[in-house]
């Protein structure tokens, strides 16, 4: 579904900006009716609208106001939406489309030294922003997440009852934007453009002190985006200053506003019409062939599969991927493995880089895995997981198509040997931060999510790594979900070998522990810098869990992290992860913590237990611990293995 979101723009002189030129950025252009336009046809893309001539609202009242309106192509839906901004710059540099909404990326949403203050007209429902409705209004402080917001509409003066707006009614509409200083009081207010003046009680009213993100000097602008629904956004009056009264605005005559543009003339459609005639009589004498031909080879139709019903707002076209990759050129490929290739490639209207990752619909394998990569992460928002876009369906082929991860996978920094001097080496911070990172993905997954959802295939390779070096879970090709309270079902075995926990091989029940155990090892491996298993020349060394726990025994366990990050004042964390390492990794399911236990330990709010190494020998002396991992939890147990409040030990 396209829409278009209409904003008509005349300037007003005011006190503080009279003849004020506009800077356009992204996909921003002059119509020839003299209209503004934010974006193009072009899908994925955004626009921005700047004054080059600064405001100076710190410490001072303030109003705005504007006429705008939306027009879908067919029914009374759309995708994403616009905002009026305040902006230290002029312009927005680095921004990305589509839920972004040209206003942030997902590097910089929600910084403080952004100071951006923004209002959005919204009419997409993101859940990663914690969006209460696809039709509302909105304040925006530093990020996209409302620091308040209404469902679009306005209170009638004369019984005080609230009226409906629809944002995407195709009618002209008024925004009012009004800030009193000694009030700390900022409000917002929808009005149909007819009425002559606001509605007396606005929207929304939000109480804050406005000065603290404000700088001396600022600018006032309009952005917008689209996804992959396309639309197009122009601008009305917009007025502005503490001596500008309302915008003059005669509303005998609002316009009405244009029907979307007809990609086909009548004439093309009239051609269309009699080939369209000719192929249906065609079909009924080639349809016998057809389905002879598909019982033979077993091809998938080129139709709308059930599966495609829920997730097909977020398809895209292959032509749209086969340029962002330069047609899948050898170059471009990032990876490959059993599942196909993963290549690296750049949205066209956009700057913003992807990876899609390519597979065979013909295999039965190849469709599980892309379904469960759909089911699962397209409708997760984590910062710790990686983005899913959306996906692609041609021919044999299936796509799908995530944020692109520049710094590619944790693997590559671990297993490397001193003489790859072009290999960077992680610090101790990044590598702490790192395991932060998986862990709070898996507490997400596994706790906070309205399912539970279990990865079964936590490995370095599948732990991808952003520009800043954040760490991001993915790859849920494996991954399983059932609801809160219900038990997991027997499953065919899946994962990699050497992070499959024993009770799985037993079973073949994945569990939350089962990813626990592999993000047990993952943590030894990142602090040792070495794989789970390898040949070295001291026999003892070969396991790395049991040599970590031999050194263990020897209170040596310090030596087993790698040598480049072993200095002294990071021991404390050092040895915390390798005996949580070994913990999670234990052979006894019971004895494993959850992952809300595993981050309050990691953040420092719970400590382990002292004893802790003789509940860990206790099982390789094939000595099974009697005691639960909910006794170990229970900060106000008698046990002795109970954890307590204090990290001091540790250096925190």
């Amino acid at each position: 579904m396209q829409i278009i979101l209409l904003l008509f723009f005349t300037l007003s002189l005011s006190t503080y900006h009279s003849n004020g030129k506009l800077i356009l950025e992204g996909s921003a252009s002059f119509d020839t009716s003299g209209f503004t336009i934010l974006t193009n046809t072009t899908k994925h893309s955004y626009g921005q609208l700047f004054s080059t001539e600064p405001v100076y609202y710190k410490n001072s009242s303030f109003h705005f106001h504007f006429h705008f309106g939306i027009v879908p192509e067919h029914n009374h839906s759309g995708s994403h939406g616009m905002t009026f901004v305040l902006s230290p710059t002029i312009g927005l540099p680095g921004v990305s489309s589509d839920q972004y909404l040209g206003l942030f990326n997902e590097t910089n949403n929600g910084k403080a030294s952004n100071h951006v203050i923004a209002i959005e007209l919204d009419i997409h429902k993101d859940d990663e922003f914690g969006d209460i409705d696809d039709n509302h209004v909105g304040v925006n402080i530093n990020g996209l997440r409302s620091v308040i917001s209404a469902p679009a509409g306005y209170y009638d003066d004369k019984d005080g009852r609230f009226h409906n707006l629809s944002l995407v009614s195709g009618k002209v509409m008024r925004l009012s934007v009004v800030y009193s200083q000694p009030d700390k009081q900022l409000d917002v207010t929808l009005s149909p453009a007819e009425f002559t003046d606001p509605p007396l009680k606005p929207l929304f009213t939000l109480n804050r002190d406005l000065s603290p993100y404000l700088l001396k000097k600022m600018y006032y602008g309009f952005t917008a985006s689209t996804g992959s629904i396309g639309a197009l956004h122009y601008m009305l009056t917009t007025m502005t200053g503490p001596e500008v009264d309302y915008p003059m605005f005669d509303v005998s005559v609002v316009p009405t506003l244009p029907p979307y543009p007809k990609k086909v003339s009548d004439k093309t459609r009239t051609i269309l019409a009699v080939c369209l005639t000719l192929a249906v009589i065609v079909a009924f004498v080639t349809s016998g062939f057809g389905f002879v031909f598909y019982l033979r080879h077993k091809k998938v139709k080129e139709v709308i599969e059930e599966w495609e019903i829920q997730y097909g707002p977020h398809k895209f076209a292959y032509k749209e991927l086969f340029n962002a990759t330069k047609g899948f050129k050898e170059k471009q490929i990032l990876g490959s493995g059993g599942f196909g290739q993963v290549y690296r490639g750049t949205l066209s209207g956009s700057d913003g880089e992807i990876a899609v990752k390519r597979t065979s619909h013909g295999s039965s394998q190849g469709k599980r895995e892309f379904l469960a990569e759909i089911s699962t992460i397209g409708r997760l928002r984590h910062p710790n997981l990686v983005r899913l876009l959306g996906y692609c369906r041609h021919k044999d082929d299936l796509f799908l198509v995530y944020d692109f991860m520049p710094n590619g996978s944790l693997d590559k920094y671990l297993n490397r040997s001193d003489t790859d001097e072009n290999q960077e080496r992680l610090s101790w911070e990044q590598r702490f931060k790192i395991i932060r990172d998986i862990a709070s993905a898996l507490l997400y997954l596994h706790q906070e999510w309205v399912q539970v959802i279990i990865h079964r295939d936590i490995k370095p390779a599948n732990v991808l790594l952003d520009h800043e070096m954040n760490a991001r879970l993915g790859d849920f090709g494996l991954a399983k979900l059932y609801d809160p309270g219900f038990d997991p079902q027997t499953t065919k075995v899946a994962g990699t070998f050497g992070y499959i926990a024993p009770e799985f091989l037993r079973t073949g029940r994945a569990t939350t522990s089962t990813d626990v155990y592999a993000f047990g090892l993952v943590m030894l491996e990142v602090v040792c810098g070495r794989r789970l298993i390898e040949r070295r020349e001291a026999k003892n060394e070969d396991v790395l869990v049991d040599w970590i726990l031999e050194l263990w025994e020897e209170w040596k366990i310090f030596d087993a992290s790698e040598e480049s990050i072993r200095q002294e004042q990071n021991r404390g964390e050092i040895e915390l992860v390798l005996k949580l390492g070994v913990l999670c990794s234990h052979q006894a399911e019971s004895i494993r913590p959850d992952m809300s236990a595993v981050m309050r330990i990691l953040n420092g709010v719970l400590q382990l237990p002292e004893n802790l190494l003789d509940v860990v020998r206790a099982e390789r002396l094939r000595e099974r611990p009697k005691i639960s991992m909910e006794v170990l939890l229970d900060v106000n147990s008698t046990s002795t293995l109970s954890f307590t409040h204090s990290f001091a030990s540790h250096g925190r």
